[in-house]
């Protein structure tokens, strides 16, 4: 974990609002802004304690520094604290910082490599209204986190300064814009020639190739850019200081005259940091880039400019016509100083709308043909489906593989995969390790291009998704690593959505192969427990042999430790197929006998082999009595008209979820169900469900799954439906998806 204060250098550009408005800002991403906790004010809102902070801030009007305080923790790359560390964390440092009573505003991010999260402390007292500034608080944060990472079981992380502040600087330049600083570039090009000048002239030669100059500042010596940009001499290295300088060249001597204050013979040639890859047609594609935003923002402004000109010249040219006017008038004076007065105050009102306009549309000029860092270039055109800057990207290095619920295949496999979504896939971002951030519904996918990572949310349809994903690159055969809860779940969507997947796990294979000859979804447990077998056998009976096979990936794990056999047939024992009591029930031939040939149901044999059992006979034809068909009637209110569907279907939800109800102590994967609330909006299909012999829609709207009667033509037209796809419900109930009415 690193602590790091991030300073403003001019106390009238800060501003508490201002941070706060960039912090929470979610940049049209979905996975930026996580939680954002406000402490120590009188309102949870972050936009009252936003006024409650400025109030207080305004109470203190001798300060005349930075009021606020920036304060980022940030963790390595695939470390995820719990929100309660994060609180108790942020609490602690906070407390060593003397911050401990002071207003703040946290907010957590998850669009880097890396979770942080961001604190805005008000450095003014609550109560007393004086302004706490720490001394030395890198080394306090320095202590603190050391300490926070032992008693919480954090990564250790390096607390211990290793360069200046200058070269630290510089570092942390190159690491955020991708390109070597003028530090970077003196000891890249110039510091072994340096070394081996022999006089103050060849020293002077030696930077004049560069385009750099040596000049005196201070008691020391800087080493200045054509762009004004300066580093200490003695930064690029102990023996290029003044004194040792002196001490081997003699007196500093300056250097040709006609250099003057910049260098002009040659321009210092900045090259990105070296990567495992090329990237010199990327970077000459980058500068031309750059260069044609120089010159289209250039002009913009410049027009921009002309039209505020003209706008403000019209205003006082409608200001001086007014004032003539009023001259003119026969009134008296006291009514004229009226009328100018109006006049004056409607030309600054003008102006001052003119002005903000300008301002306005300088900004939006500024953001649109902006310069863009190197690294933020490359992230930029790998988000546009750039695959060449996609690989840049994750050659710069520096970052660990995805670590914890991962799924994987084979590295010659995972080196193709590309920067395009794939189908019911929504692209997130890019981070600048080349990270890609997928959401599906609620689930959220990391892919660096070897591995896929499931952060968040980890949906039945979302998991789906993403073994379609990986099984497009790396292959049908997967490995899953993580928690045994997020590998049951991995195994029930491949299962529930029948994938072409196997598992390099033999016992998370096993498993699969065991729930797909259970049937694999609970649309299938639960059809055999509405669905009573001959003798006797109920569906609880069908329900513990579905629990059976879905122990669970811990289950099978302690079972395969501790040697016990797979549940199956033994040898030497034969068994009947489908066997069943005698009289239980009628043959098919001899039910529904009043019914007409052409309303039996029918059953196809595929092959002379097969026989016919009685769980092949179609459910309508095993119910007593005569079919109602209603297609043909009107709705009759009242007793002994045709049933309200409404009401139906409201009994029929009732049952399943009183069945639901009843078989969760029994299977412990059961989501939990609820009656539809009404609500209108987008929602995701589950799978239809039978009560009652109403049809029942499952819908998941975020974490609850949604039960809704439906008739026999939307259930029709939804089993065409794959569970993950996305409809849309009505105000009256109807499901809508693909244009077309469910």
């Amino acid at each position: 974990m690193i602590a790091k204060h991030v300073p403003m250098k001019v106390a009238r550009k800060s501003g508490f609002a201002s941070l706060l408005a960039y912090l929470a800002d979610a940049q049209a991403k979905r996975e930026r802004v996580g939680s954002v906790t406000v402490t120590n004010c009188q309102s949870d809102q972050p936009a009252v304690a936003v006024t409650e902070i400025l109030n207080t801030q305004a109470q203190n009007q001798r300060a005349l520094s930075d009021k606020t305080y920036h304060l980022i923790l940030s963790f390595p790359a695939g470390e995820e604290p719990p929100p309660a560390v994060l609180q108790a964390v942020e609490a602690r440092i906070c407390h060593g910082l003397g911050y401990g009573v002071h207003q703040r505003i946290s907010v957590v991010h998850h669009d880097t490599d890396n979770l942080h999260v961001h604190i805005a402390i008000n450095k003014i007292h609550p109560t007393r209204y004086t302004i706490h500034q720490p001394y030395r608080d890198h080394a306090t944060l320095g202590q603190l986190c050391a300490a926070l990472e032992d008693e919480f079981g954090l990564q250790r992380d390096n607390h211990q300064a290793r360069q200046t502040g200058a070269a630290s600087r510089a570092m942390d330049m190159e690491r955020h814009a991708g390109i070597e600083s003028l530090l970077g570039l003196v000891r890249r090009a110039c510091h072994a020639q340096m070394r081996e000048a022999a006089s103050w002239q060849e020293l002077h030669g030696v930077l004049l190739a560069q385009g750099l100059v040596l000049r005196e500042r201070g008691n020391g010596l800087v080493i200045l850019a054509s762009d004004g940009t300066a580093v200490k001499a003695s930064s690029v290295h102990r023996d290029c200081s003044r004194a040792r300088l002196e001490a081997r060249l003699g007196p500093y001597t300056p250097g040709p005259a006609g250099t003057g204050g910049h260098p002009s013979q040659a321009s210092q040639t900045r090259q990105p940091l070296r990567l495992r890859v090329d990237t010199a047609a990327l970077y000459a594609l980058y500068q031309e880039q750059q260069q044609e935003a120089v010159q289209v923002r250039a002009g913009a402004l410049a027009g921009a400019r002309a039209q505020h000109k003209r706008l403000i010249a019209e205003a006082k040219r409608r200001g001086r016509l007014k004032r003539a006017a009023i001259r003119m008038l026969a009134c008296g004076p006291f009514a004229k100083r009226i009328l100018h007065a109006a006049a004056a105050k409607t030309l600054m009102a003008d102006i001052e709308r003119i002005n903000g306009g300008y301002l306005a549309e300088r900004r939006v000029i500024r953001s649109q043909h902006g310069r863009l860092a190197w690294a933020d270039w490359l992230r930029t055109r790998a988000g546009a489906g750039d695959a060449q800057a996609l690989v840049a990207l994750r050659a710069r290095g520096g970052q660990p593989g995805l670590a914890g619920n991962t799924l994987a295949g084979s590295p010659l496999a995972s080196e193709t995969s590309g920067p395009q979504a794939p189908g019911g896939l929504r692209q997130d971002s890019v981070t600048k390790h080349g990270t890609l951030i997928y959401c599906a519904g609620a689930t959220t996918i990391r892919d660096d291009g070897h591995k896929l990572k499931i952060t968040r949310g980890a949906t039945q349809a979302g998991l789906q998704l993403a073994l379609d994903m990986a099984v497009s690159r790396y292959g049908s055969c997967l490995h899953v690593a993580g928690s045994a809860a997020f590998q049951d779940q991995v195994i029930q969507a491949a299962a529930a959505a029948h994938l072409a997947v196997t598992f390099d796990d033999a016992v998370l294979e096993r498993r699969r192969q065991d729930l797909l000859r259970a049937g694999g979804t609970k649309e299938r447990q639960d059809e055999q427990a509405r669905q009573p077998r001959r003798g006797g056998q109920s569906g609880e009976g069908a329900a513990r042999r579905a629990a059976g096979a879905g122990a669970g990936v811990a289950g099978a794990r302690a079972a395969t430790a501790a040697g016990e056999p797979r549940a199956g047939p033994r040898r030497g024992t034969h068994y009947q197929s489908d066997p069943g009591g005698v009289g239980g029930h009628p043959p098919p031939a001899a039910r529904n006998r009043l019914r007409k040939l052409s309303q039996l149901g029918m059953v196809r044999i595929g092959s002379g082999t097969e026989v016919l059992l009685p769980r092949d006979v179609p459910g309508h034809v095993e119910q007593q009595g005569a079919a109602a068909d209603q297609r043909v009637r009107r709705h009759v209110p009242g007793r002994g008209g045709v049933a309200d569907r409404r009401d139906t279907g409201s009994a029929a939800v009732d049952a399943f979820l009183l069945e639901q109800e009843q078989t969760r102590p029994r299977l412990s994967d059961i989501p939990k169900f609820e009656r539809y609330d009404g609500v209108k909006g987008p929602a995701v299909f589950a799978g239809l469900r039978e009560a009652g012999g109403q049809v029942l829609a499952l819908l998941e709207r975020g974490a609850a799954t949604m039960v809704l009667p439906v008739g026999g033509a939307a259930a029709r037209r939804l089993r065409k439906l794959a569970p993950g796809d996305a409809v849309t419900v009505t105000l009256d109930g109807v499901i809508k998806t693909k244009g077309r009415t469910r």
